[in-house]
């Protein structure tokens, strides 16, 4: 295996085009799994982590724009925790530290499963993915962004750079449920945002469908019950009518982490419990 240690971000979309095939690693977290279970053997590697560019983020008052190569352990805490609450709640919950001091955002997006834990806070907040390649940038909504289970839209010969944020103003917090407390992937996890400023509220859902799924019947449920430009009612009989139109847009399967059942269920307790943190 023929491994390449580009140091700029133009290093490694030459060495991408001259290599079709090799695979880019960020973290490297997804990629070591299925090497040693055998699911993969890349004949090639495109090392990202050395592209200081791809692991460095801005805050702005209209525009957070944070590098692929970002990792989650950056997230927690700072400038990035605090204009982006639900990310940092989300890349707490991404395996142990020493994962989350590899893991990045654009090896999240670059593998797509449904069940990774960055991917519904992208969703509920409208993030944009930015892509480079020969061609030049690209921005795509996260929205077109993700296809299917580990499948996205990116070109062969394009490099995830960045994703671009909105901030919002008011509540927005991540929770998800495994087969234990931690160092667990998802087996259901919910995005709730409350934008005061746009008067929106935005829902994303994980591991209960091929995408990351939104629940904007949901939403525009819950908009035309509330004024959503001011905090949100904690009435009990809107709440769980509520959480049950979220839970109706789950997609789940039965397979061997957990039943579809208990993953509609799971998203609607998720649903209600984050809705009433944002009464709070």
């Amino acid at each position: 295996m023929s491994v390449h240690v580009p140091t700029s971000l133009t290093e490694a979309i030459d060495l991408l085009v001259a290599n079709p095939t090799a695979r880019l690693l960020s973290g490297g977290t997804d990629t070591m799994v299925e090497v040693n279970f055998n699911r993969s053997k890349p004949e090639s590697v495109i090392a990202l982590r050395r592209i200081a560019a791809l692991r460095e983020y801005t805050v702005d008052s209209d525009r957070i724009v944070i590098g692929a190569g970002v990792p989650y352990a950056m997230m927690e805490k700072g400038p990035l925790a605090a204009a982006l609450p639900a990310l940092a709640a989300a890349a707490r919950t991404v395996g142990s530290p020493q994962i989350r001091a590899a893991g990045t955002l654009g090896g999240n997006l670059g593998t797509c499963s449904p069940a990774g834990d960055g991917l519904p806070v992208l969703a509920a907040l409208d993030a944009t993915i930015n892509l480079r390649s020969p061609r030049g940038p690209r921005a795509v909504p996260f929205a077109e962004f993700m296809t299917g289970v580990k499948r996205n839209s990116r070109a062969v010969d394009e490099i995830i750079e960045s994703v671009s944020i909105s901030p919002t103003t008011g509540f927005q917090d991540y929770a998800k449920v495994g087969v234990r407390n931690a160092m667990v992937i998802s087996v259901a996890s919910v995005c709730f945002v409350h934008d005061t400023g746009s008067s929106s509220v935005r829902i994303a859902l994980g591991a209960v469908g091929p995408t990351i799924i939104r629940a904007r019947e949901a939403e525009q449920w819950l908009q035309s019950q509330v004024d959503a430009s001011q905090q949100l009612p904690s009435h009990d009989k809107l709440v769980a009518e509520f959480a049950q139109r979220v839970a109706a847009a789950a997609r789940p399967i039965d397979d061997h982490r957990s039943t579809a059942a208990y993953r509609r269920h799971a998203i609607e307790v998720l649903a209600r419990r984050l809705y009433l943190r944002s009464t709070q």
